[in-house]
């Protein structure tokens, strides 16, 4: 007689997420704008994760950014009044302001990994890509080719070429201080506005593009004061982030097109009148604007079919290809 056994009873993953306190994946076959957004809670946790992002980039940015600044104050022996001490470094005057500024805006990142583990119940690594993870193959080679594309941007526009540079004292250390921080700073920028402000409008109910272009307008308004065409020429940045994010899957393009940004502006400003000449910027030329619009078009464009040739995952694989992990 043959006995015939009775198969194991399969897991139901849907009721597998509800569990309190484990990470839920997102729904299969989705975009990145989708990742965080879960269908059944509705609208509220994109307006709560809204809410809690805008009040750590209020609170825990300046108070990181105080107790740097005062640890360096203390440090150099208090040899003038903190406020004096602290403006100076706000305006990037030291190269202390200038790395205690960064890192509190690196601060950023484990507020966003926070509210994605916390609030949306998502594992972090789906902050980073529908793969999901971080694709650092993918990045690297996209951080070559925009250091050749806004590179080649900068020298034609400002016809650098023909400026005189000047070596300040300490310009190595300069150097050594944005190399080190400016990454953290640029890599937090995005993970902030396109990777967690464009999924917030996505459980808000945004058309996709929609999320572009809110993400992509609050960026550029958070820079403060600026004339038109400094206004444009970041949310054009804005837009071209948040236009890669959709068509490669994740953050990595616009994470590597930013870091590569920011190094060459205020690497180049180091030896054209200081980095605090590049921070007080409130205004930019026509001319200055097109020719950056024109890079990031370029490092979009070069972005978009590197990830097509490198078949990466625009979208959410089944539940079956990603963990459900309980923590």
């Amino acid at each position: 007689m043959v006995v015939q056994r009775r198969p194991s009873p399969v897991p139901d993953r849907s009721s597998q997420q509800r569990l309190p306190g484990r990470t839920r994946d997102p729904q299969p076959g989705v975009d990145y704008s989708q990742v965080l957004v879960t269908r059944t809670e509705g609208w509220l946790p994109g307006l709560v994760g809204i809410a809690g992002a805008m009040l750590g980039y209020a609170l825990v940015v300046p108070v990181v950014l105080q107790l740097l600044l005062g640890l360096g104050w203390l440090v150099t022996g208090r040899s003038e009044p903190f406020s004096r001490y602290a403006t100076a470094g706000q305006n990037f005057e030291t190269i202390w302001g200038l790395c205690s500024t960064h890192l509190a805006l690196a601060c950023l990142i484990p507020v966003v990994l926070l509210l994605a583990r916390y609030l949306h119940h998502r594992s972090p690594r789906w902050v980073w890509s529908v793969q999901p993870g971080l694709r650092v193959r993918f990045m690297l080679v996209v951080m070559v080719v925009a250091a050749v594309v806004l590179n080649l941007s900068q020298v034609l526009s400002r016809d650098l070429g023909h400026t005189a540079f000047h070596a300040p004292h300490l310009w190595w250390l300069w150097l050594l201080a944005i190399l080190l921080t400016s990454p953290l700073q640029a890599a937090a920028e995005e993970v902030f506005f396109r990777g967690y402000l464009m999924n917030c409008l996505g459980a808000l109910g945004a058309n996709k593009w929609l999320s572009v272009i809110g993400s992509a307008l609050i960026f550029a308004l958070f820079h403060g004061t600026q004339n038109l065409w400094l206004f444009i020429d970041r949310f054009s940045f804005g837009l071209a982030a948040g236009a890669l994010v959709l068509v490669t899957g994740g953050l990595e393009a616009g994470i590597a097109a930013h870091i590569v940004n920011n190094l060459f502006a205020f690497g180049y400003a180091v030896f054209l009148g200081g980095a605090a000449q590049a921070k007080g910027v409130v205004s930019m030329g026509a001319v200055d604007a097109l020719w950056d619009v024109g890079g990031f078009v370029g490092v979009a464009l070069a972005a978009w079919w590197i990830g097509r040739a490198m078949h990466l995952a625009r979208r959410t694989p089944s539940f079956g290809a990603a963990d459900v992990r309980g923590k």
